[in-house]
This record gives C-alpha cells, structure tokens and sequence, in this order.
C-alpha cells in the first residue's frame, strides 16, 4: 500500500507499520476459515513433484498438499508472515522452504518446477503480469499451474460494486484489487486454460467473492522454441494467415 505523493515522512512511517505488521495478520485471519477448507482441497489437489507457490502468506495451504508432493519452494515477501507459518510449517509432512521474496522475479533457472499455485495472490501483487511471466518460466513444459483467485464479475451491478469498492480494498487489504480478470491474464501470460469453475464464494459478499478456479500449462513458446527467458526483450512479427 503506498502513501500519497507529499506524504508526511510520519504518515509514510504509518502507512508502512500497516502493510508489514497489520496487513499480513488481517490476511490470516479473513483467508484462514475454515469456509474455504474445500476449495485448497481442490486447488491443490493436482500438486506433484518439485512445487512453487506464489503468495504463500501464512501458509494455509501447508495442510492440503497431497503426497505426491516431493517439496515446496514457497515465495512470500512479508517477514511476519512467514514468521506466523511457522507453526504450520513445522507440522508439514512435506518439506516447505522459503526460496524467494518476489513472485515478480523468480530465482530459479528455467523449468524448474513440476507445479505451481497461486491462491488469492494475484489480486495483489503490482505487476501480476510479470509474475505469471515467471510461473511460465519457471515451469517444466509439461508442468501445472493450480489457481484460485478472486476477479472482475460477470454480472454488470456486481461489476459496478467492486469499481467503486476497490480504492478502499486496495488501501485496506495491501493492493488487493477486485477487478483483475485471472483467467484473462493467466492466458495472456503464455498458459493454456485446461480446467476452469468460475462461481460466487459461499457467505462472501459478492464484489469480493467471484472465483476461479482451475489448472493451466504453458503453451510452446512462439520464439522458435527457445526457453522465455532467452528472448523476454525480444518482439516478433507474426505473418498474416
């Protein structure tokens, strides 16, 4: 969450109490219910082998990795929340490292991974773009992306709503948005969709509740085949068909 320009230096001061100590406890309390149990049951359940999760907060998907899970390369910029994964963490009976801080930037050579996740992360994170660029990277080419994520909805009074709710969510909530298109970027970004649930999130009010839910792979890349990260300056002009 930024500061308005001509901030206060004391007001600057606040603003970043409040996204490094405030944020990420209000993250695991309002992502932790038990009322959403069942859909990181389903999210995760396609999870196998080497794993990378984007957005890892306080781990509340730690308890669902199934065993086919050899290990997970969490990424989570927030100091205190991963000190509030501990605990979780500690319990796993799969192996959990935190291997980064910025899903904007991965520090992984490229397919690398059997799987990644991203649950309700990328509504908040500045460049999501960027961060699907990297899954993409990242990812061996027959790897998974497992998601669940918040969006725009379909529904024009809803749409409406979370137009005008959104400069309040962003403020509160550490940049969550609640009008980005998840399944629209994830495809943007280089992936295939193979499964998707679009529906409301049960007791969530409805400008915050409309869901994806689904699994991707990575489309060949059109540069010839090279690995993304050969060619990310690269453009190319693609004859008329």
């Amino acid at each position: 969450m930024a500061p308005a320009p001509g901030s206060a230096p004391g007001a600057i001061a606040l603003v970043g109490i409040y996204a490094d100590q405030i944020v990420p406890r209000i993250v695991n309390v309002t992502c932790g219910t038990k009322a959403i149990e069942h859909l990181r049951v389903r999210t995760c359940s396609e999870l196998r082998g080497e794993v990378i999760e984007i957005g890892f907060g306080t781990g509340h998907n730690v308890p669902f990795y199934p065993d086919a899970v050899a290990k997970v390369h969490a990424v989570e910029p927030a100091e205190l929340g991963w000190r509030l994964a501990q605990e979780r963490v500690g319990a796993s009976k799969v192996a959990v490292e935190r291997s980064g801080l910025d899903g904007q930037s991965l520090p992984f050579p490229d397919d690398t991974f059997d799987s990644a996740l991203s649950t309700w992360t990328l509504c908040t994170i500045p460049d999501a773009a960027t961060a699907l660029g990297e899954l993409r990277r990242v990812l061996k080419p027959d790897g998974v992306l497992s998601f669940v994520e918040h969006g725009l909805s379909p529904e024009e009074g809803v749409r409406r709503w979370q137009h005008r709710l959104e400069p309040i969510q962003k403020r509160v909530s550490g940049g969550c948005h609640l009008t980005r298109k998840p399944e629209t970027m994830i495809s943007a970004a280089g992936f295939r969709i193979d499964q998707i649930d679009n529906f409301y999130e049960d007791g969530t009010p409805r400008p915050f509740g409309y869901l994806s839910l689904g699994t991707a792979t990575p489309l060949l890349s059109l540069y010839w085949c090279l690995p993304l990260s050969t060619h990310r300056n690269t453009t190319i002009d693609l004859p008329d068909v």
